[in-house]
């Protein structure tokens, strides 16, 4: 009885799918989202470091979070720094330093070792 069901049932085709094809579409597709990911990475860092004509006369020299809406800011703006208080309430002037500003040196970079030398010290431990 089954089989004379099957028998009148119309055949079902199944589609010719190549494999190969469709792997490498999704590998290639995969490959262009990450390019454009990482293409606007760069062209995000690029439009942000861009100098503006005139260059930046104000910028945040640090920040510190007192509680979880209150901040303390330094400002430099003009040669003269601020110390700022933002919070709920608005932002405040807490103290404006005179003079001018010091210059803030670099810690020496430190040497780094070759990389067979990095190399056979990992070798040694073992």
């Amino acid at each position: 009885m089954a089989v004379a069901i099957l028998a009148r049932a119309p055949m079902v085709s199944v589609p010719d799918i190549n494999v190969t094809g469709e792997l490498i579409r999704v590998v290639l597709s995969l490959g262009g989202i990450i390019a454009l990911i990482f293409a606007a990475g760069w062209i995000t860092r690029r439009l942000q470091s861009r100098q503006f004509i005139g260059g930046r006369r104000l910028r945040c020299v640090e920040s510190m979070s007192i509680s979880a809406r209150e901040r303390v800011l330094l400002i430099e703006a003009d040669g003269k720094r601020l110390l700022v208080g933002v919070g709920a309430g608005g932002v405040r002037a807490l103290h404006v330093y005179e003079g001018t500003v010091a210059t803030e040196q670099a810690p020496a970079p430190v040497a780094t070792p070759p990389f067979a030398e990095l190399l056979s010290r990992l070798g040694r431990k073992s």
